[in-house]
């Protein structure tokens, strides 16, 4: 198999967990005799450094040119400091969202029994936690009209939904939750909202093409509270804009680190993968940033693919790599592996697949030859 990636690094720690997703791209193509090429691009502050624009069109044109877009991160305090700023790096990220018509965020939240000592949840309450969740992206509240008075008293934001909009995503959603556990929660607020409303009715609609899949709603400040009271009880999460981007926020916390969480953003025409966390600048050049929610990513770019085989082993060699303690300063500050090692451990296990031969007495600390 041939495809095309493309590569935005971003900023921050965006370049050097990108990195390492790359060369784990690399290691399952020569596994599986796959051939991927990668086209590097600019983007966000690092762009707007080197063209005074946060999404030159020659990025665009890269990422229209691809089968998939692995991202990195974007932000940098030079912006987040300066409000008064115009052009800004996330500008990038938004406009490439536009011009890629990506309309459905896929998060996954899955929990490790190793790591359940970081989660603010009770242990009990997260084991075998395993959800999705799919957020429409390009429409409601975010991107509706919006109105401010001549005397600043006042001020709107239309939500708008269309019927196409809603449909296009849920069918996602629908045909996820009958490759998982058959069962997706809508999270609307219909007691109140007209395009609430509109959803529901559209969803209950669908359910008729999908009748192995078990379909409840809940309201979103329910929802909300479920996801602490008891996230086990979901599997795929549907809903709008807003409510996507809040809920997925707080459901990111259940693993204990943001570092491990991917996510996926699917269009019409290509699909962009991209760890949730931001461009941490602090951690910038250190290597010691967390580079598997960025591998993660990677699997489900995998995915997209229909390389099946592939990302499972890519998921199960960062699930050995935790499982042996193989984590990096965000998971243990003191016994910590640095990115780049982590990296070349989750490549050895594609590579070798050695899991049942490691010994610990040939552990070196922030070395990858365990064996």
């Amino acid at each position: 198999m041939i495809k095309k990636i493309a590569v935005l690094n971003g900023d921050g720690i965006g370049p050097e967990v990108t990195s390492q997703s790359v060369n784990i791209l690399k290691a399952i193509a020569e596994q599986y005799g796959h051939q991927f090429e990668f086209k590097y691009a600019l983007i966000g502050a690092d762009a707007i450094d080197k063209t005074g624009n946060p999404l030159p069109t020659e990025t665009i044109d890269i990422c229209l040119d691809s089968d998939a877009i692995l991202f990195g991160a974007i932000g940098h305090p030079k912006y987040d400091n300066d409000p008064t700023a115009k052009v800004r790096p996330e500008q990038g990220l938004l406009g490439l969202r536009k011009a890629l018509q990506l309309y459905a965020n896929i998060r996954p939240v899955t929990t490790y029994p190793t790591l359940h000592f970081l989660s603010p949840l009770k242990s009990k309450n997260i084991e075998e936690v395993d959800f999705v969740i799919y957020r429409e992206l390009t429409g409601g509240i975010y991107f509706g009209k919006k109105t401010l008075s001549d005397d600043g008293q006042t001020a709107s934001d239309d939500c708008a939904y269309t019927k196409t909009e809603i449909e296009r995503v849920a069918q996602l959603a629908f045909k996820a939750a009958q490759q998982r556990r058959k069962k997706l929660t809508l999270v609307d607020k219909a007691n109140v909202l007209e395009t609430s409303r509109l959803w529901r009715k559209i969803v209950q609609e669908i359910s008729s093409q999908y009748s192995d899949v078990t379909v409840e709603y809940l309201f979103v400040d329910n929802a909300a509270m479920q996801i602490i009271l008891n996230p086990k009880q979901f599997d795929v999460i549907l809903t709008e804009n807003m409510f996507g981007d809040i809920i997925s926020d707080e459901a990111s916390v259940i693993s204990g680190s943001l570092g491990l969480l991917p996510s996926a953003s699917v269009g019409n025409r290509t699909a962009l993968f991209e760890p949730i966390h931001g461009s941490y600048p602090q951690a910038a050049g250190k290597d010691i940033a967390n580079p598997i929610g960025s591998i993660l990513s990677a699997a489900m770019l995998l995915d997209h693919l229909d390389l099946k085989a592939e990302a499972a082993l890519v998921r199960n060699a960062v699930a050995w790599t935790i499982n042996n303690k193989f984590v990096t300063k965000d998971i243990d500050p003191i016994n910590f592996y640095f990115t780049t090692t982590v990296g070349e451990l989750v490549i050895d296990f594609i590579k070798k697949n050695f899991a049942e031969r490691i010994h610990d007495e040939n552990i070196e600390l922030r070395k990858s030859t365990i064996i």
